[in-house]
């Protein structure tokens, strides 16, 4: 029966390619070269006769077959890897791994860190942050914080919180903006992580004539309420990350309209680890909280 898998570097460039629809991103994941990758598509395509991708000019897209395969043979790397762990010895007692987003992990997870240790003193949680996609299986997270709508193959998801979206600056700012179109007196602060905000918020309200573009640029969200705290202008903040800002009066909404996104924040986890006691336990606590 083994004779008949496909060559396993096949397999890996294959769930790559999956994850990231563009070989040349897949190729950075795995230290090769667009070419190679491309080669062993083309080579896993051959010995199964089937088609995997349709290819564009620059990403890719699945096949229905396509999308079938990558979701078993993701949880077959799954699978692969939680055995590997077990017998290396990082069994369940040790640290549970999460990744999330830099702003998410400071204004919504760090505020319930406490309370998770309270109710689970004997469970160590180790939180890394980063703007990038990662592979949970490649990089060794237990679970990640995400954006999307709740659905990812092969995995399970815990909703979090909205993405709600709406202009905030200082109490002094908010004061001289009264509708939209004053929007062109002042300076608008964009961040990396979410560049669009601005154009979409103000195409929404129909506020014609103000360039969605100019003003400075954050690395992060959280840079860029800092500066709307400290008056540089108006941010777009979201309200999850926001929202103690807004009860302490450190920032104000500025104009009442809210964008509302259909992708929200999750925790997304491999379903061949949704057994796990520890991730159990910090998946029911966050979905408490988040009714909360």
């Amino acid at each position: 029966m083994a004779g008949k898998l496909p060559p396993l570097t096949a397999l890996r460039a294959f769930d790559a390619a999956a994850r990231r629809l563009n070989f040349a991103r897949a190729a950075d994941d795995l230290a090769v070269t667009p070419g190679a990758v491309s080669r062993q598509i083309q080579a896993l395509e051959e010995i199964l006769d089937v088609t995997l991708f349709v290819r564009g000019n620059r990403n890719v897209e699945l096949t229905a077959r396509g999308r079938t395969y990558a979701r078993e043979v993701r949880e077959a790397f799954d699978r692969l890897v939680l055995a590997t762990e077990q017998v290396r010895g990082r069994d369940r007692h040790g640290p549970l791994s999460i990744c999330a987003y830099p702003t998410f992990a400071m204004r919504w997870l760090m505020p319930r860190w406490r309370r998770f240790h309270d109710q689970h003193p004997d469970i160590d949680l180790q939180l890394t942050t980063s703007l990038a996609p990662v592979d949970m299986a490649r990089d060794g997270f237990d679970a990640i914080v995400r954006i999307g709508d709740g659905n990812w193959p092969g995995h399970g998801a815990v909703w979090l919180a909205p993405v709600e979206v709406f202009p905030v600056c200082s109490p002094q700012l908010a004061a001289r903006l009264r509708q939209p179109a004053d929007l062109r007196r002042h300076v608008l602060i964009h961040n990396d992580p979410r560049p669009d905000d601005w154009p979409r918020w103000l195409k929404a309200v129909g506020a014609g004539g103000i360039d969605a573009t100019r003003g400075p640029r954050f690395e992060t969200m959280s840079l860029a309420f800092q500066a709307a705290i400290e008056g540089v202008g108006v941010a777009m903040g979201v309200g999850c990350l926001v929202a103690e800002d807004l009860a302490l009066g450190r920032l104000v909404r500025s104009l009442s309209f809210t964008h509302r996104s259909r992708r929200e924040f999750h925790l997304v986890y491999p379903l061949s680890r949704q057994s796990d006691p520890r991730l159990a336990a910090f998946r029911a606590f966050l979905a408490a909280e988040a009714e909360a």
